[in-house]
């Protein structure tokens, strides 16, 4: 894998050597890797690029520092280094953080990936207190409880946002609750239903996705550490010392698993494909209601874009790319299932592909969600066409139906005369409502004059008066609920 940009540091010497070297010697006191001693030739640059990865996870350098004072705390707790070794660890990692977040840090593709950068950068800061920190460690529990650490703080941050989102459906479903608009199946008008109780549909799919979430965070929030490379150690460690300063709820139990699975990673993958996929339902639908065909909202300026050729347009362009983006997040989790497939225990070098359709989904799923926060308010409703396209569909057709069975006619029958009814409004180029009552008596004698609030708008909203149902007091019911909730 290239590097994209990074500076470039060669020459860091693993190990001082006092007596004459060899060539093998040689060769390994050159490099900067912590196994050379094992190898009699260094890495070759091809290799080095293509294995190296600290240009993508040295996004993990807060965790990393994090997990490593931890490390170092219990490892003095547990007399394995003293406490002089700690403060020293405890002074370096606090000028690397202040390095990092200056911009002054330098990552070195030598040093292939975060861990070693940091450790590298201690050692030169502390010294040999910096080279005890490994103790009773290894990069595989290291980088499965930085990814762990990540991903906690992730899904905290998505689960805000979430909660953000509903509530700005929920207030705009709120100045809706009795806005008519036509309810589709097959995108045909098929019954009346409220613009807010439309929005809540989507309120309930995002409360599920942050319960997902919720429900994941709880298998992610278990420590890795102290699994060592894939074994555990000989060194008396405290691993529920390093849990709870890192405020994990669990240690893992199986030193093979904590090292080797990623699971977790998947979960979370499947559950943002499930979050991107109903924000892309949402997409689809403001795509099409900005359509002059629809034309029921219009999309505030700032979240659109216009033609180089067309004056005209005004294109919904963050609806369309948080569309094609769900197929971006699919692809993340499809990465990783096919990765973890075929992996026998315990680590394998395959795993470090894991980061980045992670990263990529958490990325793409936090960006979206933040655009909508801001998006749904900019929305403006336009009732009149939401209004005249009730019209286009014999809506009501339905309440007929009900009516019909209410004065004792079987529903398959009543269903029957209704089909008649609407053909013949069809052929006069009519809404049933505006058939006369002698016109809807020639399809059943039991249709008598208050037929009429059946047929409209208003009767046909009010009649689903129960909870779920689309009757404005049923929405006003349901955002309040919905307001208790995420307060």
């Amino acid at each position: 894998m290239l590097a994209r940009g990074l500076p470039y540091n060669v020459g860091f010497v693993a190990t001082t050597l006092s007596s004459p070297m060899s060539a093998n010697e040689k060769n390994t006191a050159a490099t900067p890797y912590t196994w050379a001693g094992r190898f009699d030739e260094p890495m070759s640059e091809l290799v080095k690029r293509y294995t190296a990865s600290v240009d993508f996870d040295q996004r993990l350098w807060q965790q990393d520092i994090r997990g490593s004072l931890a490390h170092a705390r219990m490892l003095a707790k547990q007399n394995i280094i003293n406490a002089q070794d700690l403060a020293d660890i405890e002074r370096g990692m606090a000028q690397i953080l202040s390095e990092i977040e200056s911009g002054a840090f330098t990552w070195s593709l030598d040093l292939e990936d975060v861990h070693l950068n940091i450790e590298h950068r201690l050692t030169s800061l502390v010294g040999d207190a910096g080279k005890r920190l490994h103790t009773g460690r290894s990069r595989n529990d290291q980088v499965a409880t930085d990814i762990r650490l990540w991903l906690r703080d992730a899904i905290d941050t998505l689960i805000a946002l979430f909660k953000r989102l509903q509530l700005a459906l929920v207030t705009l479903a709120e100045q809706h609750a009795a806005t008519p608009m036509p309810g589709f199946t097959h995108l045909q008008v098929a019954q009346p239903v409220t613009f807010g109780h439309h929005l809540m549909a989507y309120v309930e799919m995002l409360a599920r996705d942050a319960e997902r979430l919720t429900d994941l965070r709880r298998r992610v929030n278990r420590l890795p550490l102290g699994s060592a490379a894939l074994a555990g150690t000989t060194y008396p460690i405290d691993r529920h010392f390093v849990a709870e300063q890192l405020g994990f709820e669990a240690v893992c139990e199986n030193s093979l698993d904590a090292v080797s699975d990623r699971d977790f990673a998947i979960e979370f993958c499947a559950a943002a494909s499930l979050a991107m996929i109903h924000l892309s339902r949402f997409s689809e639908e403001l795509v099409l209601w900005m359509t002059p065909r629809f034309g029921f909202v219009m999309l505030a300026d700032r979240f659109c874009t216009g033609s180089s050729i067309m004056p005209q347009k005004k294109n919904p362009d963050v609806p369309e790319l948080a569309r094609g983006k769900t197929g971006r997040v699919i692809g993340d989790l499809n990465t990783l299932l096919v990765l973890m497939k075929g992996q026998p225990l315990a680590y394998n070098k395959d795993n470090q592909e894991d980061k980045e359709p992670l990263f990529d989904a958490a990325d793409t799923l936090t960006d979206t969600l933040r655009i909508f926060v801001d998006l749904v308010p900019g929305i403006t409703v336009r009732p009149e066409p939401m209004a005249s396209a009730l019209l286009q569909g014999f809506a009501t057709a339905t309440d007929l139906a009900d009516y019909l069975v209410r004065k004792g006619l079987p529903f398959r029958a009543a269903h029957e005369a209704v089909g008649l009814a609407v053909k013949a409004a069809e052929q006069k180029g009519v809404d049933l409502a505006d058939l006369t009552l002698t016109e809807l008596q020639a399809f059943s004698p039991l249709i008598e004059a208050d037929v009429v609030h059946a047929l409209t708008i208003e009767g046909s909203l009010a009649a689903r008066n129960h909870i779920g149902g689309t009757a404005p007091a049923q929405v006003k019911a349901a955002i309040e609920r919905a307001r208790k909730r995420l307060a």
